[in-house]
């Protein structure tokens, strides 16, 4: 996601805030491509950020009353897989800033749907809605985390596969999962509502030190109650 247009450039918690909106998706919605692609030896990122109002005064949808900085601001900013964002400044002219701005605000709820996040009857169906992403993610982090016996060798293959999966699987399982959780917080008990929260600023740390300028290793740690979430008999 990187953008070398000076000023123009986003920010650290600009690029977060992109990332976060996107959930790893183009946000064209008549796309959704996935833009972390893994394959057998590595994670490919695929994500590119457009302006919405051109970075210079020569761009597609260029609005020369924007200074430079609120060309960089994330009002400004969408991610598209490199696709659409050749063909939407090839082509400026079908795609005014006004509908990119609808992709934008339309995405949220279009993520919503890709990620199942409905409000279910139950709390059973519920957490049978997060089951998957929840085993996937404690197997991934079982088997490749930071808490194995590479830690103190950042160079090992496992360190790398860990790194890729987290980006390529972990992150927007995290996203998918908060979703479903939002959506039915009708469900949740008092404690467990105490957890999502918890849940929501791990979540934010992690991406700010992955996908953000943040790279400090202290953040907020996978709260323990996140394992029994909606699951009964839960004190959390």
């Amino acid at each position: 996601m990187s953008c070398p247009r000076g000023k123009a450039a986003p920010d650290g918690h600009t690029k977060l805030r992109l990332f976060a909106d996107a959930a790893g998706f183009c946000q064209n919605p008549d796309c959704n491509r996935p833009l972390f692609v893994e394959t057998a030896s590595k994670n490919i990122h695929i994500a590119e950020m457009a302006h919405v109002f051109a970075a210079s005064d020569e761009g597609p949808r260029a609005d020369p009353l924007l200074t430079e900085e609120e060309r960089g601001k994330y009002e400004n900013l969408i991610l598209f897989c490199p696709s659409c964002h050749a063909v939407i400044d090839k082509a400026s002219s079908d795609f005014p800033d006004s509908m990119i701005l609808d992709w934008k605000r339309g995405h949220v709820q279009r993520i919503a749907g890709l990620f199942g996040a409905a409000e279910y009857a139950s709390r059973a169906e519920a957490r049978a809605a997060i089951e998957a992403a929840m085993k996937e993610n404690r197997t991934i982090f079982d088997r490749y985390g930071p808490e194995n016996d590479y830690k103190e060798n950042p160079e090992s293959e496992l360190a790398h596969v860990w790194q890729r999966k987290l980006l390529s699987r972990i992150l927007p399982n995290n996203r998918r999962i908060l979703s479903i959780l939002d959506a039915n917080r009708a469900h949740l008990i008092d404690v467990e509502v105490e957890t999502v929260e918890l849940f929501r600023q791990h979540i934010e740390d992690l991406e700010a030190r992955h996908v953000g300028d943040n790279v400090a290793a202290v953040g907020a740690r996978f709260p323990p109650g996140m394992s029994r979430i909606l699951m009964d008999g839960n004190d959390a």
